[in-house]
């Protein structure tokens, strides 16, 4: 299959149309009477990711055909569905895209993109589109931290979709008991140690946690190494070198030795098997100080009616902060404060005979009106800010995520051996939570990575 040239759009006859015209800028190019484009996602109605696949059938499909014919085109969607575990969906698509077939827009995690990337299964936007990519009226409203989600090596490859934030969750009545401000943000990791000290002083149970070793998994390290580390100015991932046993490095081991061997959180915590469970549990019944969670923790874990543990008083008694820096500038990108994010992107198969259509279709599923119709009446955060400023106002917590958070946000790579890495790094903060020195712990975490990716592939 070959890609389609990019050549000026007719005008705008409809409410929908306008919004595609709005969404893809100034340019397409005429299209034969009967094309189809295909869509596909790990969404399957009645199952997994039902609704984004309703969404995709009663809501996306019959607009983008709508817009078509009032442009004069004859155009039909096909939606491809799934609805298989992540990695047998993933294997799939790196099939299809291998062998030059494959739908025309795919849904792939954003941890994948440099993965696919790197295989050559997709290609930068504009090298697929062409110009019009870069005039898309959305990339105003992305901001530019947000769409590192779908970014690799300085290059753009997918929109991203929905994404998160990672904060500092705390309990204020325990606060108050501790003698701390109710309206609390620290400016540096000694503000977050001198608060758990005066909350382990007012008897609190746990005072900190911030996620560690293994057995948390993937959530130690999004909830507490990789924003740690980036507030220590590194990236686990940069300029094509993974960090090693750097100073940074070793100041977030040291952070995590100074919490969990001086009784401001609990090891044990850390080891067991539900222990992320357990924790969200712990903060529920007021006997942790300071947790460190994605919005995720707010929406569905101690939402007051319906949340896995539940905190009828949530909205009064718990606060939120951003997480600090290791002091004042010193966090990536010279920031006081970071975080990390996660989120899903749609990318372009660069195979597809209808390139420049697919663009279009692409565009239009990230327009403010799709964007805040797939969100069926929730309160979720999207990559948009037009929209996050609509259905977020009534959530003071959301919003805050998506104004304070996601402009300073970060993402992992999305590099294959990537796991791996993050597995050792979880290996390491085990083993300071547990006596291990952090020089030690640091130099093991090394030797490991360097029989991931070869010492040439590191920065210490």
């Amino acid at each position: 299959m070959t890609s389609a040239r990019t050549l000026p759009l007719p005008a705008a006859v409809t409410v929908s149309l306008t919004v595609l015209l709005a969404a893809c800028g100034s340019g397409a190019s005429p299209v034969t009477d009967g094309t189809t484009l295909t869509v596909t996602a790990n969404a399957i109605s009645g199952g997994k990711n039902s609704a984004t696949a309703d969404w995709t059938a009663k809501w996306l499909i019959p607009r983008f055909e709508q817009a078509q014919k009032a442009a004069g085109r004859d155009v039909r969607v096909v939606f491809q569905p799934n609805g298989v575990d992540d990695e047998e969906y993933k294997t799939k698509i790196a099939l299809d895209l291998r062998s030059g077939t494959g739908a025309d827009v795919i849904d792939l995690d954003g941890i994948w993109v440099g993965e696919f990337a790197q295989a050559g299964y997709i290609e930068p936007l504009s090298g697929t589109a062409g110009p019009a990519v870069d005039r898309w009226e959305g990339w105003t409203r992305i901001p530019r931290a947000v769409r590192g989600l779908g970014v690799f090596e300085g290059r753009t490859y997918g929109l991203p979709q929905g994404t998160d934030g990672r904060v500092l969750f705390y309990n204020k009545t325990l606060f108050a008991r501790a003698g701390l401000p109710a309206a609390w943000q620290p400016r540096s990791w000694q503000d977050l140690l001198d608060a758990g000290a005066a909350l382990k002083k007012a008897g609190v149970p746990t005072p900190l946690q911030i996620n560690a070793g293994t057995a948390m998994g993937e959530a130690t390290s999004m909830q507490g190494a990789l924003p740690l580390l980036a507030g220590a100015g590194a990236e686990i991932y940069a300029n094509g070198k993974w960090t090693g046993a750097s100073q940074a490095l070793k100041d977030v081991l040291d952070l995590y030795r100074r919490i969990y061997t001086t009784g401001l959180g609990d090891p044990r915590l850390q080891q067991e098997a539900k222990g992320r469970d357990k924790s969200f549990q712990e903060f529920a019944d007021g006997r942790i100080g300071v947790l460190a969670e994605g919005d995720y923790f707010w929406r569905s874990v101690i939402e007051p009616t319906a949340g896995v543990a539940p905190m009828k008083d949530r909205d009064r008694a718990v606060g939120y902060a951003l997480i600090p820096a290791e002091r004042p500038g010193a966090g990536v990108r010279g920031q006081d404060f970071v975080s990390m994010s996660g989120g899903a992107v749609r990318v372009l198969n660069p195979r597809s005979e209808n390139a420049a259509l697919a663009w279009e279709l692409l565009a239009f599923m990230h327009s403010a009106e799709a964007t805040k119709a797939g969100l069926a009446g929730e309160a979720r955060i999207t990559s948009r800010t037009d929209v996050n400023d609509e259905v977020l106002k009534d959530d003071p917590m959301l919003s805050f995520v998506s104004d304070r958070v996601l402009p300073l946000t970060a993402y992992r790579p999305g590099l294959a051996v990537y796991p791996q890495i993050s597995t050792a790094l979880q290996q390491a903060t085990a083993a300071v939570t547990t006596g291990t020195p952090v020089d030690e712990a640091a130099t093991a975490y090394d030797r490991q990575l360097q029989s991931l990716v070869g010492p040439s592939a590191i920065s210490r």
